[in-house]
């Protein structure tokens, strides 16, 4: 059970960090290639603040990987984090028309 657990919260922690704008902005400017905080807080022109905090959502969520060098903190998309992401969506069971198809029939009756 509490494997279980733990693995929804992975999943629901990149849930999260794919529902805001402002972090998928960010994995756009972090695709193919690491780019420094300040880069990335200057292309965004956000507050600092504001991007420790994104940050943090996408480190947190496996979906980024962060590294320091001296002062500065570099970021980069981590791919094996990006493989679960993909996965995980995979997983999203499709709508089964047949089923949808029945509810309408007693619907219009």
């Amino acid at each position: 059970m509490v494997c279980l657990e733990h693995s929804y919260i992975k999943q629901a922690a990149i849930f999260n960090a794919l529902a805001d704008e402002r972090r998928l902005r960010i994995l756009g400017l972090l695709k193919g290639c690491e780019r420094c905080a300040c880069a990335i807080k200057e292309s965004l022109d956000l507050p600092q603040s504001s991007l420790s905090y994104h940050m943090k959502i996408l480190c947190d969520s496996g979906l980024v990987y962060a590294r320091r060098e001296g002062k500065w903190t570099y970021y980069s998309i981590d791919r094996s984090g990006c493989l679960f992401a993909a996965e995980l969506i995979k997983t999203i069971p499709a709508i089964d028309t047949d089923c949808c198809s029945e509810q309408k029939e007693k619907i219009n009756e």
